[in-house]
């Protein structure tokens, strides 16, 4: 079994992470703030950044050195934010498309968490 408290650990680093990223990129369409210092939410990429540094780490280290794990668990947790905050935020339906593109990264997760 893999170390499940790194992976808890790592997971929700990879999910906080994305949800920061999401509101980075795309909540200049929502709020004229975002939009008017582009420069200042760059900056704000810093500490967000630091986060996905950890979230490897502590991800890695659950797959016993592992890379590939870890990407496909950091791409899938970006992918279900995005989906989740264009629904939100956007009122973007999620259509069959992007339910089937959903379940592909439900199931990468699942694939890298279970299968030995």
């Amino acid at each position: 079994m893999h170390n499940l408290r790194d992976l808890l650990i790592g997971g929700s680093l990879f999910l906080f992470g994305q949800v920061l990223i999401y509101i980075q990129l795309n909540f200049q369409f929502i709020y004229p703030w975002f939009k008017k210092n582009p420069l200042i939410v760059s900056i704000l990429g810093i500490p967000i950044s630091y986060l996905f540094v950890y979230a490897t780490r502590f991800t890695v280290a659950a797959f016993d050195g592992a890379m590939w794990p870890q990407r496909f668990i950091g791409f899938a947790t970006g992918m279900v934010v995005y989906a989740l905050g264009t629904y939100i935020y956007f009122n973007q339906a999620i259509d069959a498309k992007t339910a089937l593109s959903l379940g592909l990264a439900l199931m990468l997760i699942l694939i890298q968490i279970f299968w030995k």
